[in-house]
């Protein structure tokens, strides 16, 4: 089941540009390894599910998976062959905005080899170019 937002104030979201770097969420906070996003976007929520999937099956449940992004904006689209006007559209499906630098999913408890070829699975379902990063420790 795709992710979405239990209840929301306003049901339809403006568009909204994404601009500028990642000030926040942009370091590995949960797991030791990350997946870093290097473009700016939507990620719609069945893409979301799909990255889960995969690091989930290619883990065969060992470690653990964090996602670090939920679909909370809901993008709205008009039916085919209608004509203009009439007002916005019905929502269509849920998204999270994310900007480059973002940690899209993190994994821990697994080997670095594993996690790596782990995170390469998840990096084919993204729609944006994306990279493996790890934890840094402060001393």
């Amino acid at each position: 089941m795709a992710m979405m937002p239990a209840r929301v104030k306003f049901r339809k979201h403006q568009k909204g540009r994404i601009r500028g770097n990642a000030m926040r969420g942009n370091f590995v906070a949960y797991g030791d390894y990350g997946l870093q996003v290097l473009e700016g976007g939507r990620i719609n929520a069945r893409q979301i599910e799909a990255g889960r999937m995969a690091a989930t099956h290619f883990l065969h449940r060992e470690g653990r998976v964090f996602i670090r992004m939920f679909p909370h904006k809901s993008v709205s689209s008009k039916p085919l062959e209608t004509r203009m006007g009439k007002g916005k559209g019905e929502p269509d499906f849920w998204a999270a905005v994310v900007r480059p630098g973002n940690i899209l999913y993190e994994i821990g408890g697994v080997e670095e080899e594993i996690a790596q070829l782990a995170l390469a699975r998840v990096a084919h379902k993204m729609p944006y170019r994306c990279r493996f990063v790890k934890r840094r420790f402060r001393v």
